[in-house]
């Protein structure tokens, strides 16, 4: 899909990894509407990017903020690309150190905002680029986010590993059900990415993350799963995958 002049989405868009690719998304010559929480700072981004830029807020979870906010992007042109980076987690055990159970609505939490906000970014997305006539056989694609820990998640990440995982598992089906509309769907599983979190950590302890990774021994930069993003919308032979992005690293228990 070229991606001059065409029109996208981006959740999640304020900040990180979405900010990372509205950028690259606004550089090759999209109109990105940057989809985040109210108190995201998304004007800022959205004037930082200029006019190929607006700002919509939206909680991904509510399935008519979110329907709205991408209305906003179909109305800028049609619809025809959709990154969802929108996500989090919330650190739960089995069983914390007094031996009780971890909290379920913590893990209810943490899947309806990374499993069942894909779930509307496919089905809301979908419904739109739908629309688009096809060029060059597609319609257009949408790409997900996963990570790492939906293969090894950590002690502690056991409602983050469900979702992701969950994430991963949706997108072969994802891609199949969407075939017939001439819509790709794929996902990105980063790795340690180079967040504002893990920016205030101690040297030592991000010297340790860098040495964990295999090759490049550094953590990820949001750039290159923007990057990576673009390169998934462009090439129209990607679909139904789910691609690590994690410089080789198989994460330890903890």
């Amino acid at each position: 899909m070229r991606l001059e002049g065409i029109t996208t989405a981006v959740t999640g868009g304020a900040r990180g990894l979405g900010l990372a690719t509205a950028r690259v998304l606004a550089e090759a010559g999209c109109t990105v509407t940057i989809i985040d929480l109210p108190d995201s700072g998304g004007e800022s981004v959205a004037k930082e990017l200029g006019d190929a830029a607006v700002f919509v807020p939206a909680d991904v979870t509510d399935a008519g903020q979110f329907a709205a906010a991408l209305d906003v992007a179909e109305d800028r042109g049609g619809l025809r690309g959709l990154v969802h980076c929108a996500g989090a987690g919330r650190k739960i055990r089995l069983l914390d150190r007094d031996g009780k159970p971890g909290s379920v609505e913590d893990f209810e939490w943490t899947v309806r905002l990374n499993l069942t906000g894909s779930f509307n970014a496919l089905r809301l997305g979908a419904e739109r680029i739908a629309r688009r006539d096809p060029v060059e056989g597609e319609r257009g694609a949408i790409v997900l986010t996963a990570s790492v820990a939906a293969y090894e998640g950590q002690i502690g990440q056991i409602a983050y590993t469900a979702a992701k995982a969950g994430i991963v598992g949706m997108t072969i089906t994802a891609a199949r059900d969407l075939a017939s509309r001439g819509i790709r769907v794929c996902t990105i599983a980063p790795g340690i990415m180079d967040t504002r979190l893990l920016a205030r950590m101690r040297e030592d302890v991000r010297a340790a993350l860098h040495a964990s990774v295999p090759h490049p021994s550094r953590l990820g930069h949001a750039a290159e799963f923007g990057s990576l993003a673009r390169q998934i919308l462009e090439n129209g032979y990607l679909n139904g995958e789910t691609i690590r992005l994690d410089g080789a690293i198989r994460m330890a228990p903890r």
